[in-house]
């Protein structure tokens, strides 16, 4: 049992005048004093028996949330759901941090968490903010939380053995039990006993009651010198949607581009696309890093495109005007998509189009700096869907100084041959990347892999391998154009055969 100590009192009896001590006792009593509300102010006062009840329920339920394994999400000690992507960045850096504080309750048994640490920096960034999970729905309140043993859990879960467990109820009367639990010294003293025994379940359910007992300046102020304590908040917080509060933490912590990437993170509860643009242009001006501040611009100027070219693009389908469009018509919209899909779907509907239009393939890629592989890859794609193979001989033909003309690929030949292949491309469409490919052995066994005649009889001829050729032979069929060259090659006494 946690050994808290009784409150002094200031004598009312006559005598001599409080003493010093005695004075910063009673205003330290007033600072805790100061909550919104008292612990577990019950609704009928007059009946013991509900009182009675609800007091067992309230401290009894601090074991029982942790003994109840059933339907538990567990998590780490950082506070992070285990197997699953954080959507805070920078995980590397976040995550040694959090190993180092981790560590600071490690030691002996009852350790306080008190000790002044300096105020973290933000460790996010956007380029995986969206990994994590996107979590929509109600949760329960701090009486559901607190007295019901299937809540979800959502606090790293770090049990030791159950022998190991207190017993917080076996001492305490009800009585005794309000009154400690009234007291704000003693609600602190609970939690720095729960991050003692390293157990999540507890650490939460006694925040949840800090949160609901306690002015937030007071708990903002007591938890700064408590991070584990307030990583576990901070992860609640996130987790149950409570995005008010989360934001008055982190602007307290001086957290500033936490606060901003956190208000930034509103955009995916925004349908309408007109309104999102608007909330997007209002985070252009946000406490944001160089690099996440450039990300947020291009996302506002991407939906503010798509915009455009979904306006345009619904017209013309429903007009009846642009034949791709009868030949093809839209499975979705364009808005809210990615960068990737936007410039596949331009360069399946767009790809003809001037660099001075909105919807051109090349015009993306200049504004938004797509990669020339990212590039290629996406316009081999959506033109080889569409069958279009002159777009594609177009897409990797290259002229040098002289005039003259050769093929080249960003991605590889072999990439190439894979995506026509899968677009269902003819033989002689393939062959001819195929004997582009490089390395011999790729090209063989690709030539091989769909059935490119031509391309492994003319490499085994180069190579001048007879047996491998004779071996062949036998592979294609009787009588075919391939059996026929084959012979023709083997019969000419002008080739000199390694075997």
């Amino acid at each position: 049992m946690i050994d808290l100590p009784a409150q002094l009192v200031p004598s009312s009896s006559g005598g001599p005048a409080p003493s010093k001590m005695n004075r910063m006792k009673v205003d330290e009593e007033e600072y805790w004093h100061s909550s919104k509300c008292k612990a577990f102010t019950f609704e009928d006062e007059d009946d013991e028996l509900f009182q009675l009840k609800e007091s067992k329920r309230t401290v009894n339920s601090l074991r029982d949330i942790v003994d109840d394994d059933d339907d538990l999400e567990k998590f780490s000690w950082s506070g992070e759901p285990v197997g699953s992507i954080s959507w805070s960045i920078k995980e590397t850096a976040s995550s040694s941090s959090n190993t180092s504080e981790g560590r600071d309750f490690s030691g002996q048994k009852g350790s306080s968490s008190y000790g002044l640490f300096p105020k973290q920096a933000s460790s996010y960034s956007l380029s995986s903010f969206f990994k994590g999970r996107n979590k929509h729905g109600s949760f329960q309140s701090l009486s559901d939380a607190l007295t019901d043993t299937g809540f979800k859990n959502y606090a790293p879960e770090l049990r030791r053995p159950k022998a190991e467990y207190k017993e917080y109820s076996s001492d305490w009367s009800p009585k005794d039990t309000v009154r400690r639990l009234q007291r704000g010294k003693d609600k602190l003293l609970l939690l720095d006993e729960a991050v003692a025994v390293h157990d999540g379940n507890v650490i939460t359910a006694i925040l949840i009651f800090l949160k609901r007992t306690l002015k937030k300046e007071i708990l903002f102020r007591e938890l700064e010198l408590r991070q584990v304590a307030l990583r576990h908040l901070i992860h609640f917080l996130k987790e149950t949607g409570d995005q008010k509060l989360l934001l008055d933490l982190l602007r307290f912590l001086d957290r500033t581009e936490e606060v901003a990437l956190t208000q930034y993170r509103e955009h995916l509860t925004i349908r309408d696309a007109d309104k999102r643009r608007e909330f997007l242009k209002g985070c252009i001006g946000l406490s944001f890093s160089l690099e996440d501040a450039a990300h947020v611009q291009d996302h506002y100027t991407l939906l503010e495109r798509q915009i455009i070219i979904e306006a345009s693009d619904k017209h013309l389908e429903s007009s009846g005007q642009a034949e791709i469009f009868r030949k093809y018509p839209r499975k979705a919209s364009i808005l809210n998509m990615p960068l990737v899909t936007t410039l596949f779907y331009s360069c399946f509907y767009h790809y003809t189009e001037t660099e001075g239009t909105f919807s051109s393939p090349t015009n993306l890629k200049k504004t938004f700096k797509i990669p020339d592989k990212q590039y290629v890859l996406t316009a081999l794609a959506a033109r080889a869907k569409l069958r279009a193979w002159h777009d594609v001989d177009a897409l990797f033909t290259t002229k040098n100084w002289l005039g003259y003309t050769k093929k080249k690929a960003p991605i590889g030949f072999h990439r190439v041959v894979e995506i026509l292949q899968r677009n269902n491309a003819p033989v002689q469409v393939l062959q001819e990347y195929v004997r582009l490919v490089e390395d011999v052995e790729t090209k063989l066994n690709l030539a091989m892999k769909y059935k490119c005649h031509d391309v492994v009889i003319d490499t085994h001829r180069d190579l001048k391998d007879r047996l491998q050729l004779m071996a062949y032979k036998c592979k294609v069929e009787r009588g075919s154009p391939a059996e026929e060259k084959i012979d023709s090659i083997l019969s000419n006494p002008q080739i000199r055969w390694k075997n």
